[in-house]
């Protein structure tokens, strides 16, 4: 088998997945022997795996699964991964929270989600779980800045990145009057990882943090900060979505290969009708081929 720079899988079956991938390709038209697809075969021009599966969580994962082998294999340089449900996932058997999930069990290696709209990057201390479950611990807190500052270095050719923290809690907690994670885990945290020579600061309330980053976002302006860290879903994506929707690229740190993925969602109600937005999509293809080291 060949070797190819990008593979795309096309998604959840009753998604918009195909769709926006075919129309992403006719906006980029890359070098068609460059791309593979998995999972539905949506033009003649490209090679194509296709997956044969009725049931559409057992076509998601097979998808994933069949990339991520190639990956392995070194015959892709890259992942881009269209949207799946979660539920047609599970009704499978398959109980992931989200494809990151699937990614960091087949690759066996430890997966953040990673957000990015040019200069504007966004990643989550904690992705699918409901609030009153997150945990911040000083080890998981170190471990994840660390593999986050890695892959600024090696793939965004940061030489020093600088690295914005925001706080679990209200106003960062007020001095420990809206409660203690800043004092007794966040900050001891950030200070060692400072002393390993990481640029990250003490933890800045969220909501002042993201005014500054987003004011700079619209304005067109850099960043002061190459990454900002949210303690849980909500917290960087809101913000995220809201500034950039259309721009923004799931990326994933910390695997053998790089993987983006659009940040729409599988989007049912519209599925079929021919009225998919690619923007997303066309963003992740354009950002793997930017990534991508082969």
């Amino acid at each position: 088998m060949k070797t190819y720079k990008i593979a795309i899988t096309t998604g959840d079956t009753k998604g918009i997945g195909a769709e926006i991938t075919k129309k992403a390709l006719d906006i980029l038209s890359p070098i068609s022997t460059e791309i593979l697809i998995i999972g539905k075969k949506i033009d003649d021009n490209y090679d194509t795996i296709e997956i044969n599966d009725d049931i559409n969580g057992e076509f998601c994962y097979r998808s994933i699964e069949t990339a991520v082998k190639l990956a392995k294999d070194r015959k892709i340089g890259a992942i881009v991964t269209a949207p799946v449900s979660k539920f047609a996932l599970l009704e499978a058997g398959y109980n992931f929270s989200g494809q990151t999930e699937i990614l960091q069990k087949l690759f066996n290696k430890k997966a953040e989600m990673l957000f990015i709209a040019g200069d504007f990057r966004v990643m989550l201390l904690s992705r699918h779980l409901a609030l009153k479950d997150v945990k911040i611990t000083q080890n998981m807190l170190e471990d994840k800045v660390l593999r986050l500052n890695d892959f600024l270095v090696t793939y965004c050719k940061i030489t020093k990145p600088k690295i914005a923290l925001c706080a679990l809690n209200p106003h960062a907690g007020e001095n420990g009057m809206l409660g203690r994670e800043e004092i007794e885990i966040m900050i001891p945290a950030v200070h060692k990882l400072q002393k390993r020579g990481i640029d990250i600061c003490e933890p800045k309330s969220a909501d002042a943090l993201f005014a500054h980053v987003g004011k700079k976002y619209l304005n067109g302006e850099k960043q002061d900060y190459d990454a900002v860290i949210a303690c849980y879903h909500d917290q960087g994506l809101c913000p995220v979505k809201a500034l950039a929707f259309d721009k923004t690229v799931n990326t994933t740190v910390g695997l053998d290969v790089i993987r983006t993925s659009p940040s729409c969602g599988t989007a049912y109600d519209i599925a079929g009708k021919g009225i998919a937005d690619p923007c997303s999509m066309v963003e992740a293809i354009k950002l793997a081929y930017a990534l991508n080291k082969t």
